[in-house]
């Protein structure tokens, strides 16, 4: 599926820069592609050398905690949960205390730590099949609960809203929670009626009223922080639990009579190799999305969009924040920008701009979330994984979409 998606992209950019060049804007959009390619090629490689420390880290520290027993004990705690969703994972087998610490850290917006918990699910899931090159049922739902993980502290959306001068920054805070909470629990019905999981089993219905009221509970309290005590309590807040983890596990370790210092060092190495592997995978997709950004299909997809919706007679003013949902699948920092030139463009407290702040926090950067984690483990045919993904996507940007009417409308 995804080499054909792939090859869709580039031929379309390749498409729609023939078109503009003869019916637009001469054969300048040639030299623009072209450009982006060179961007992207040179974007890859940064992004791989940019992981290769914080990969390290976490991997050596995964290994003494592997080793230790503590991913065990943590596994424990979801391992009803999860055994029930991801039914060919052994009990207490390794990959679930990953997942456990990638959901974590999903949850705190944690970009940076999240990528090696998750790189390491996906090599733990790698474990229990004999066919090393297709995806397993397991990796699919965690690859989409993975691209639509609830983030309950989208810390980046409000600075940049503070910063482009909105009057309260964390006004979207409750918006963006409710859209991507949507968005996991879609993708998650999506993925359970493919793979025939049973939602209504009573484990998973606890644990699922168990995560809607905390939920509940953290809306209720942060919804009534403002931007700087928001920022100050959740840096604190991952930090200690993140530092507490790490000193948890090298203590623990010691205790334990284990060389922590080798254990540490063999894991780095790990890491340092996992980074460097990822640059074709990184490189094939970022080109991809750099020429559909600078052919300029996606303006033209949003143009036709907003001309359909208003001949229909709807209200065309979420049209114009489509841009940043059209590109959040693609690429983070391409959604970014588009969300930053809403707000300058509409302002901070426009509808358009305060749309575009929910949808940037609604969803994740799906197709590079699948290039690297694909590509970490070397994983050719993902099978119905991107259909599933972009199904939670579709449904994180669509309730943006009604939450931000339902509020700020």
């Amino acid at each position: 599926m995804i080499h054909r998606i792939w090859l869709f992209f580039i031929i379309s950019a390749f498409l729609a820069t023939c078109m503009s060049a003869i019916f637009g804007q001469g054969a300048g959009g040639f030299e623009a592609v072209m450009t982006a390619i060179n961007d992207m090629a040179q974007l890859s490689v940064e992004i791989a050398l940019g992981l290769i420390g914080v990969l390290a880290f976490w991997m050596g520290i995964f290994q003494v905690a592997e080793q230790s027993g503590l991913i065990n004990q943590l596994a424990r705690v979801l391992s009803p949960l999860l055994r029930r969703l991801m039914p060919d994972i052994p009990a207490n087998h390794p990959a679930l205390g990953s997942i456990t610490m990638n959901m974590s850290a999903n949850m705190l917006g944690l970009d940076n730590a999240a990528t090696p918990f998750g790189i390491k699910a996906m090599q733990d899931m790698q474990t229990l099949t004999r066919t090393k090159d297709r995806i397993t049922n397991s990796q699919i739902l965690f690859l989409v609960l993975n691209t639509s993980s609830v983030t309950l502290f989208p810390i980046a959306v409000f600075l940049y809203r503070a910063e482009q001068g909105a009057t309260q920054p964390t006004d979207v805070f409750v918006p963006i929670l409710l859209a991507t909470s949507a968005s996991t629990l879609a993708g998650l019905i999506v993925t359970s009626m493919v793979q025939r999981i049973n939602l209504f089993n009573r484990v998973i219905l606890l644990y699922l009223a168990g995560g809607f009221a905390m939920l509940a509970a953290v809306v209720l309290y942060f919804s009534n922080l403002a931007a700087e005590q928001l920022a100050g309590q959740s840096s604190v807040l991952a930090n200690c639990l993140l530092l507490s983890f790490v000193v948890l596990v090298l203590v623990t370790g010691y205790r334990r009579g284990l060389n922590t210092y080798e254990l540490f060092i063999d894991g780095a190495k790990k890491g340092f190799e996992i980074a460097i592997s990822l640059i074709p995978f990184l490189l094939a997709m970022l080109i991809a999305i750099g020429m559909l950004r600078a052919s300029g299909l996606l303006e033209a997809l949003a143009t036709g969009i907003a001309t359909v919706v208003g001949a229909l007679g709807m209200d065309t003013r979420f049209v114009e924040a489509l841009p940043t949902a059209l590109m959040k699948p693609l690429s983070g920092s391409g959604a970014r920008a588009l969300m930053i030139e809403t707000m300058q463009h509409h302002g901070a407290d426009s509808f358009a701009g305060r749309l575009a702040s929910v949808m940037q926090g609604s969803t994740e950067t799906t197709f590079y979330v699948l290039a690297v984690y694909l590509g970490a483990v070397g994983i050719k045919h993902a099978r119905y994984a991107v259909v599933c993904c972009l199904a939670a996507d579709v449904a994180g940007l669509m309730a943006a979409i009604g939450v931000s009417y339902w509020f700020f409308g």
